[in-house]
């Protein structure tokens, strides 16, 4: 690992919202249709057995959003997946790792339920705070999250995603050891 040197990509190599969108139609389809399994329903019956049961508002958004969803929608969102794949394949052609912020926000109170804005920004779902995480789960790549440091302002902690090609989990666990070993976040408590 000497040697090693960080670059900055400026410009995403894929659009978010693409991934946002497909990370959202996949999601609500496999929320819906595992529901329908362990509630052993009809999929049409799913929503009606969550509000008669009492269920939070948000998996009940999530299983309306999968009723709603057609073939061709999940072909699309599968069909974008596959091509952040293949761009994910290319900047591994170029680089050993990939980083992202491990959160758009740091830790906030546990009373609240979700962040409903960042930086003055409306969130549009009560998931788009972890809008970060979606490239990596899409690609169901080797990630881990390592300290960051703590906010200047709130002193609280901050992480960073740092994630592989898929099959590269051991090269990935060096890099973690690495920087544990020759960080000084190793010495500070992230205890909150």
């Amino acid at each position: 690992l000497g040697g090693a040197s960080v670059e900055c990509i400026p410009d995403a190599p894929f659009p978010n919202e693409d991934l946002w969108d497909s990370w959202m139609t996949i999601r609500s389809h496999s929320i819906l249709n595992s529901l329908r399994g362990k509630i052993g329903c009809d999929a049409d019956e799913v929503v009606p057995t969550l509000k008669a049961r009492c269920v939070k508002a948000e998996a009940i958004w999530e299983c309306e959003r999968g009723e709603c969803l057609t073939r061709q929608q999940l072909e699309r969102a599968v069909e974008k997946v596959n091509d952040w794949s293949v761009c994910a394949d290319s900047l591994f052609q170029s680089y050993d790792f990939l980083a992202l912020p491990s959160s758009q926000v740091y830790p906030f109170d546990a009373s609240m339920n979700w962040p409903t804005s960042i930086a003055g920004k409306k969130m549009d779902t009560y998931h788009r705070w972890m809008n970060v995480m979606v490239p990596v789960t899409l690609l169901g790549a080797p990630c881990l999250t390592i300290p960051a440091g703590m906010g200047s302002t709130n002193g609280l902690p901050m992480g960073i995603q740092i994630f592989a090609q898929k099959g590269k989990d051991a090269q990935l666990l060096q890099l973690a050891r690495w920087y544990y070993r020759n960080s000084e976040m190793k010495d500070i408590d992230l205890a909150v």
